[in-house]
């Protein structure tokens, strides 16, 4: 049975300090980390959502936007922001790295003995959270997902592929997660701590985090529709993100290459006996037809199944280059921490950590 995690008082919220750069920093009880590309028109709203929600609790908390390269005002917003809500930290990406590597980028540097990770486009209500951080703390649990119980607000066709996503993962990985969760949970700190140090590439947290098996719960909601701006998810992207969670939590499609070689075989054998019969009885039909379908269906089946052998070798020539999917090119937190640090010399030290530190599966150096 996997260990339950011992629930924290609130008076125990402050009880690990840290030193960092010569400065002692409490732990919050609560980080929410949030990565944000170019939401300059929702991020206004979603701060006055959720900073009502985080001061209800009367518990300590840090927000950690994690800024991934964004070419719009999301950067200028956030430091107006940051001025006048001081658990606000800003972390930005040197350029964009993708959704969830920003969301390791936020994890990676989250000091909090409770982690949330929730988007900016308001989809997943905040006012959640504290269902959320009251069913882990009553239940024992190490993870709570927010799942989707009413996605009306989704096109039908997201809502079919998603199933379907959600299915074939269920069944080719043996991932136990909730069919409708995506990237709104919370975690304990020691599911944070496990998933930072895990070695891979392109993780796919929302099937990284259930694959560790550690006891979870379940937060129901309504997903609402975005509150202003656009999608970042395309079909492309929702198609990459798809292939990285299927080939980094299974070898079924490798296993299915072997299935279509012996379905292959079986039926040249089963043509072969054909051909042959039809020869002793003298019934051969001349024409070019059925031998270009045959050709033609064998080799789409031999481009798939190369195809399914080249993710998986990209998979591992990437993991042995070794390189970090993310580089921190700023952090608030470290121009607070030392007053007479300059932006320049604030990036430059998120530059050297990162490279140092924070690639996937290293220690955390306190994303």
């Amino acid at each position: 049975m996997p260990s339950r995690t011992v629930c924290q008082k609130p008076s125990e919220a402050l009880r690990t300090p840290r030193l960092t750069q010569g400065a002692v920093i409490d732990v919050p009880t609560l980080t929410v980390v949030v990565p944000v590309y170019d939401e300059a028109q929702v991020l206004p709203l979603f701060a006055e959502r959720l900073r009502p929600v985080l001061d209800g609790f009367g518990e300590s908390y840090e927000v950690l936007t994690v800024d991934d390269g964004s070419t719009d005002a999301t950067p200028v917003l956030l430091e107006r922001i940051r001025r006048e809500w001081p658990q606000l930290r800003v972390v930005r990406l040197r350029a964009n790295s993708g959704h969830q590597a920003a969301l390791s980028a936020g994890l990676a540097r989250a000091r909090g003995d409770w982690v949330v990770t929730i988007d900016a486009d308001l989809q997943d209500p905040p006012e959640v959270i504290g269902a959320m951080l009251q069913a882990a703390r009553s239940q024992g649990a190490d993870v709570v997902y927010g799942v989707r119980t009413d996605r009306s607000t989704d096109s039908a066709f997201k809502r079919m592929t998603a199933t379907a996503f959600y299915r074939l993962i269920g069944r080719v990985s043996g991932t136990a997660g909730p069919a409708q969760a995506g990237d709104f949970r919370l975690m304990s700190r020691a599911t944070v701590d496990a998933v930072n140090v895990l070695p891979e590439h392109h993780r796919v947290l929302r099937l990284v985090v259930p694959a560790l098996g550690f006891p979870s719960v379940s937060v129901g909601y309504r997903r609402e529709a975005r509150a202003a701006g656009r999608s970042k998810y395309p079909f492309a992207r929702m198609v990459r993100l798809s292939i990285d969670g299927l080939t980094g939590f299974s070898i079924a499609p490798l296993r299915l290459a072997t299935w279509f070689g012996l379905g292959g075989a079986l039926i040249a054998a089963a043509l072969l006996l054909y051909a042959f019969g039809a020869f002793i009885t003298g019934h051969t039909t001349p024409g070019w037809t059925s031998t270009f379908l045959v050709v033609a269906a064998v080799g789409a089946v031999q481009l798939l199944c190369l195809g399914v052998l080249g993710e998986y070798v990209g998979r591992m020539y990437t993991q042995l280059q070794g390189r970090p999917s993310y580089f921190v090119a700023y952090d608030s937190d470290d121009v607070d921490l030392d007053p007479r640090a300059t932006d320049a010399s604030a990036w430059a030290q998120g530059r050297r950590a990162v490279t140092s530190s924070e690639t996937p599966g290293s220690e955390r150096t306190g994303r």
